[in-house]
């Protein structure tokens, strides 16, 4: 990163080309950082049969105890990499004092898988809370981004004897068909697996540059977004374009979301281009009265990566009643 402010186009190519070919991936070096992270905050890599069809893989803590009071948060990613990517920064700033964290990876992300057939996100959300009942937690609160927001909605209005408090992130559940049209114009691509499941590096750098404010990302090579690709792009490609055709939201012009019974914090960029921050204060209107909304400034898509610190107060004020 720091010579790439250095170095042309041509040589930071060369050098990334270098030094992948004759030593290792940046992505999978990264992916190692990110799972010494996990550990180390006291989280475990497990995997858990929720029934005869669907194979979870979350990080939770070591075991179970009768004794822990600490409050649980499940934590639902977005659609791209694995869990791991999108919340390492909360798993180390919430546990293991704060929460019992569960950061499972959705169906056909990570080492999720199933032989269902089913790819709503109505079916994400029963085989979350399948999880969290074979792990024995009868109450939780919901945290989910983007994809996850979709699948955290769901589930808090499928359970809410269960799911105490949601937290929504750059979640447009309330999109209309309109939405993903304006996306597809400001993406300039034709149809929405290229956004969000670039199989290029330019297809990445745009999806990048449409979920993040930060102008270095722009600066890596090709072969750098090649290499995401390869390790975080590839895998279950097929089934994750049947994901993105299966989300009930968005479908024509109407709003088919209702109010939730659970108090709700909104947490949103406001240089979103995903979904732009006017649908914010919209799903702020149609999710009722115990609703709840935070801007943070100069931040894109991905306000949990990008301002960690500050979505961290936020969500943390909001879950203990401050």
């Amino acid at each position: 990163l720091f010579l790439s402010f250095f170095l042309d186009q041509e040589e930071r190519e060369a050098i990334y080309y270098m030094w992948m070919s004759s030593y290792l991936s940046p992505t999978r070096f990264l992916e190692g950082y990110l799972r010494r992270c996990l550990k180390g905050a006291g989280l475990t890599s497990q995997t858990l049969s929720i029934d005869s069809e669907t194979t979870i893989h979350f990080w939770g803590p070591p075991h179970r105890s009768d004794d822990d009071d600490r409050p649980a948060m499940l934590l639902l990613h977005g659609f791209g990499p694995s869990s791991m990517w999108q919340w390492r920064r909360q798993i180390q700033a919430f546990s293991p004092s704060v929460f019992r964290l569960y950061s499972p990876d959705l169906v056909f992300f990570g080492d999720s898988t199933t032989s269902s057939t089913h790819r709503t996100e109505v079916f994400q959300a029963e085989c979350m809370a399948k999880l969290m009942e074979k792990l024995g937690i009868d109450k939780y609160n919901v945290v989910g981004t983007s994809y996850g927001g979709f699948v955290a909605y769901h589930m808090a209005k499928m359970w809410p004897e269960k799911v105490e408090k949601v937290v929504i992130a750059s979640s447009g559940i309330n999109m209309r068909k309109c939405d993903s049209e304006s996306l597809l114009q400001r993406s300039n691509c034709e149809c929405i697996e290229k956004v969000m499941l670039p199989s290029t590096a330019t297809e990445l750098r745009t999806l990048m540059a449409l979920a993040s404010s930060s102008r270095i990302l722009r600066m890596f090579p090709d072969a750098l977004w090649n290499d995401v690709i390869t390790n975080l792009y590839k895998k279950n490609r097929t089934e994750k374009i049947e994901l993105l055709k299966g989300v009930t939201f968005g479908r024509n012009e109407n709003l088919n979301i209702d109010p939730l019974s659970q108090e709700v914090l909104i947490v949103w960029g406001d240089k979103d281009q995903i979904f732009p921050v006017k649908m914010a204060y919209e799903l702020k209107e149609v999710l009722g009265d115990k609703t709840k909304l935070e801007i943070i400034d100069n931040t894109s898509h991905v306000p949990q990566i990008e301002c960690a610190q500050e979505f961290n107060n936020i969500v943390l004020r909001f879950l203990k009643g401050s």
